[in-house]
């Protein structure tokens, strides 16, 4: 998005519409009247044309785009507000939660005198449980990105699993994420990896192809219950490089990519309650899923838009 567009975002975000002469106006004084009247119009044709963004409401933007396989549209929600709060989101209406809570687990986020954290940091209660299952529909998935089981952290990993029984949230498997060659040598052992935990809403419905049947059968398409496929028993995906974050606890694409593929179809909604750097908006964006990203901190929801603009000039450039 251009600097004139963002300029124009940000001052009438709180309008329902703007004229041409309030933009000009405003673009002008921003700018210090270094620009052209014809280049402010042109942007602004181009922003409408092109559709990079439609508010919703005051924090809220959409990004669309249409997949071509099916011609039906898909949707990418940005919100910037409080990932704990759901209330936003209707019963039943989500086909999967992938997330990685900013944990206030002090000695998971130390290493010597370094702070892997500058984020606000809490701990689950039940009632963050229940809005989960609350919003995610019978059968579906519920995927928590945690730190590896240490001596610190133990009781907490085994709270979250105890308030997702409670709740009606089945543990459905744990894989670790292997960071590919890196190593972190800090705490009581070296460790690469970090733990990948699937709950499911009741039993898991069915997403994976029932060979047998289909062989017995060839007239239509059975399915057993659970993921599409067999997790694997660790995903084995290299982190994104340190220089190239936008978000210290940021996921790579591809490993969003894979646990996409297990356990949603395409044109289903995908909800992030913790963006950080929008890694699951963009893959679900780029796997053809609807998403809902929320993010509270206001640096990382602009570049969360920045980026979910890229990859829609992107796609729309292939």
């Amino acid at each position: 998005m251009s600097g004139i567009q963002m300029t124009l975002l940000d001052y009438f975000k709180d309008n329902e519409q703007f004229t041409l002469k309030e933009a000009e106006a405003v673009v002008v004084g921003v700018k210090n009247g270094n620009i052209k009247i014809p280049s402010i119009r042109a942007r602004i044709y181009e922003g409408i044309d092109s559709g990079k963004f439609e508010r919703v409401a005051k924090g809220v933007y959409t990004v669309k785009k249409v997949n071509a396989q099916t011609n039906k549209e898909v949707t990418c929600m940005l919100v910037q507000g409080d990932g704990r709060d759901l209330s936003f989101i209707d019963d039943n209406s989500i086909d999967a939660i992938i997330t990685d809570h900013p944990y206030d687990l002090k000695a998971s986020l130390k290493g010597g005198n370094r702070d892997f954290a500058n984020y606000e940091v809490f701990r689950y209660g039940e009632k963050d449980m229940q809005e989960k299952k609350r919003v995610l529909k019978q059968g579906c998935f519920l995927v928590e990105f945690l730190p590896e089981e240490n001596g610190s952290n133990y009781e907490y990993l085994y709270e979250i699993k105890r308030m997702a029984k409670e709740v009606g949230l089945e543990y459905y498997a744990k894989v670790a994420w292997k960071k590919g060659s890196f190593i972190a040598n800090t705490g009581r052992k070296s460790k690469n990896t970090e733990e990948i935990l699937f709950f499911t809403k009741g039993k898991a419905r069915s997403l994976r192809k029932d060979e047998k049947k289909n062989k017995v059968d060839n007239q239509q398409m059975h399915y057993m219950s659970g993921a599409n496929g067999m997790l694997p028993t660790v995903f084995d995906v290299e982190p994104i490089k340190k220089s190239e974050k936008i978000h210290q606890a940021e996921k790579p694409i591809e490993l969003i990519r894979q646990i996409l593929n297990f356990i949603t179809k395409e044109g289903e909604s995908v909800l992030d309650q913790f963006a950080g750097s929008f890694s699951v908006a963009e893959a679900s964006f780029e796997s053809n899923r609807n998403s809902v990203s929320i993010e509270i901190n206001p640096d990382y929801f602009e570049a969360g838009k920045e980026r979910i603009t890229r990859s829609k000039e992107k796609k729309n450039a292939r």
